[in-house]
């Protein structure tokens, strides 16, 4: 279940993607073009 809560920063990769990358892939996305620390308790 998604629920949304304004302690967390929500972030969308508007690139074209294969979901099927698994969580290293899609994590590598988001160190790749966001630069953003992945641990942090935001949701990409």
């Amino acid at each position: 279940m998604l629920s949304f809560s304004s302690r967390q920063r929500y972030f969308l990769y508007r690139g074209i993607t294969d979901m099927r990358k698994g969580f290293n892939g899609l994590s590598g996305l988001v160190r790749q073009h966001i630069d953003h620390e992945l641990l942090s308790g935001d949701v990409f």
